[in-house]
């Protein structure tokens, strides 16, 4: 990763983004500015030769001219590598120009300079200083410059994630032809060292397409290399190696030391690696020839690494020796260079936690101090009001809690519960029944359904009355409760209707139930309501084994067997067993049922 040459000219490129056309009126002093200005990273050289016209110029331009072509002079030193001189020129600027714009663009080079200059953490703080500018700022062009600035240099210190969220920003800010390429490099770099680049190569190559119409071709190539990595990792060496190639006599020509050492340090690893040690020797020294401008950077790393794996295939001890010498040298400078920013990051980082803090801390002590006396003064007071208030609060919550429980299981009651006979109604009898049969499905158990009706029950209330009729319902359900145990499910369906789901019982035992709850039925003594009269009910019987789990299956044939009771003469028992149906009228012995062995506890509705 060419974190360095990046910076060089990549933060260079994006501070120059800035169209000043119209800052501008009519002069060939002024038209000699906006070219120099177009011209800074796509043409390197017409933009000496041009600042060379400006400065030899400089006596005659105005004021607001010669600040231009200051900020010009300083972009022109730090591009040869002399940031100390273009540090200087680029703070006096920011000092003297009553121009807010050109002086935060001033910031942003030295802070460019800075990090050219290896010193990260005057560039950090630099940097934070623009970044607190930089809100107020209206043009959208002098704002992609900071936010440029301040992705390259995250990435140069290894702060991908902050670089990638910089160049996100410029991306969704509408920004101009070049400022989208260069901000594209930094996204594809970045994403590419988090591993988060996308697997398709299209948009990459949209990119580098975008970058070559801007004529802004190192960038093209840095994406090109990063491309050709993506290869690598993906299996498609060859086709890394081609791309690169292809594109060799375009990068040399561009004159960009890093962009040339990024390029041949990665053809250098791959020839290593196919066995081609020839090409692969042939293109780290061809990294070494750019080791003036490429001090203390990966691509150095990567060549003395070859030629040591070079000499040692070919059996040269010396040439070996040498080379890993050169290689150990280079990366202690490399490594050592990675700790210097990662430290300038760590200072800087705490740096600003600490005025933070100190801010914080400030504020704090001044509010402390206006409100302690109103404290101190109200103290008393407010903790006996708290008191109080607490007491009230804890009663409060004690008494609306316990309410608010009696209410719930009154209404759990009403709702589960039929008002009259106090069994289930038909909602909960119906959700407690299919509990029951599914649990009985699960276990491999069989259930039965009884269901009866209550005969000539109209007649009762006609001539007795509905007191009589209501005493009549629950007496019946009362004597049904017997034959139910607690696992058993009693429900009231609706007017004189009843059921009962049985729980592990096959048809012929709750055949037998059936039958003894009729026989208890027709038992019930009338004469406390004053009247005399007959209780007696029409029962149909069913089971799991002739009518599945289903609970509505269930009932359609126990209702079934209920209604041919009644077709049959009333009070007596009708069972579904499939095929064959079976009928037990009151006395009758046309179904053999088993004794049952004794009754079990109702399960309470």
């Amino acid at each position: 990763m060419s974190a360095h040459w990046k910076g060089y000219w990549l933060l260079g490129a994006l501070v120059a983004s800035l169209s000043v056309g119209s800052a501008y009126a009519a002069g060939s002093l002024d038209t000699l500015i906006a070219k120099a200005e177009a011209a800074r990273s796509s043409d390197p050289k017409s933009f000496q030769r041009i600042l060379g016209q400006l400065e030899a110029q400089a006596e005659a331009a105005d004021e607001y001219q010669k600040d231009r072509i200051a900020y010009l002079k300083a972009y022109g030193l730090i591009f040869e590598g002399r940031a100390e001189a273009g540090i200087g020129v680029a703070k006096a600027l920011g000092e003297k120009t009553k121009d807010s714009e050109l002086g935060l663009r001033a910031t942003l080079l030295t802070v460019n300079a800075y990090a050219l200059d290896r010193q990260f953490t005057e560039g950090l703080r630099q940097l934070e200083k623009a970044m607190q500018q930089l809100p107020a700022v209206h043009s959208r062009e002098i704002r992609h410059q900071g936010l440029g600035v301040a992705a390259v240099l995250n990435q140069q210190i290894g702060q991908y994630r902050q670089a990638l969220d910089y160049a996100d920003r410029i991306q969704k800010d509408s920004p101009d032809g070049r400022t989208r390429c260069l901000a594209s490099q930094v996204q594809i770099e970045s994403r590419q060292f988090l591993g988060l680049l996308s697997s398709d190569d299209g948009q990459i190559n949209d990119e580098i397409d975008h970058c070559i119409r801007q004529k802004e071709f190192a960038a093209a190539n840095f994406i090109r290399i990063a491309l050709a990595r993506k290869w690598v990792e993906a299996g498609e060496a060859e086709r890394a190696i081609n791309l690169i190639e292809r594109h060799l006599n375009e990068i040399e020509r561009a004159k960009y030391p890093h962009l040339i050492a990024e390029a041949k340090a990665f053809l250098a690893e791959q020839a290593l690696e196919k066995g081609d040690l020839s090409a692969a020797e042939n293109y780290a020294r061809g990294v070494l020839s750019q080791s003036a401008s490429v001090t203390s950077a990966l691509p150095l790393v990567k060549a003395y690494r070859t030629l040591y794996d070079v000499a040692e295939r070919n059996g040269d001890i010396r040439e070996a020796l040498s080379a890993y010498q050169s290689y150990a040298e280079a990366d202690k400078a490399y490594l050592n260079e990675v700790k210097a920013r990662e430290l300038a990051y760590q200072i800087v980082r705490q740096e600003t936690l600490q005025k933070s803090q100190q801010i914080s801390v400030l504020d704090q002590e001044n509010q402390v101090l206006q409100l302690q006396r109103k404290v101190d003064q109200q103290a008393a007071q407010n903790t006996r009001l708290i008191v109080i208030l607490l007491v009230l609060l804890v009663a409060s919550i004690g008494y609306w809690a316990f309410k608010i429980k009696r209410v719930q299981l009154s209404l759990k009651k009403m709702a589960e519960t039929d008002a009259l006979t106090g069994i289930c109604n038909r909602h909960h009898f119906t959700l407690r029944a299919e509990r029951a049969l599914a649990e009985c499905a699960r276990n491999g158990e069989q259930a039965a359904l009884i269901m009866f009706d209550l005969d000539h029950f109209k007649n009762i209330n006609d001539r007795f009355g509905h007191g009589t009729g209501d005493w009549a319902l629950k007496e019946v359900a009362e004597a049904s409760k017997g034959f139910c145990r607690r696992i058993d499910v009693l429900g009231r369906l609706g007017g004189e209707e009843f059921a009962i789901l049985m729980y592990g019982c096959d048809l012929r035992a709750a055949a037998r139930v059936a039958e003894d709850c009729r026989v208890r039925l027709a038992q019930i003594e009338t004469r406390e309501t004053g009247h005399v009269f007959a209780i007696t009910g029409s029962f149909g019987v069913t089971s799991s084994m002739q009518s599945g789990y289903s609970l509505a299956k269930l009932l359609s044939h126990a209702d079934k067997q209920l209604y041919r009771a009644k077709h049959l003469g009333r009070n007596r028992v009708c069972v579904h067993e499939n095929e064959q149906e079976s009928v037990r009228a009151a006395g009758s012995n046309v179904l053999e049922l088993p004794q049952r062995e004794g009754r079990t506890e109702h399960l309470g509705a």
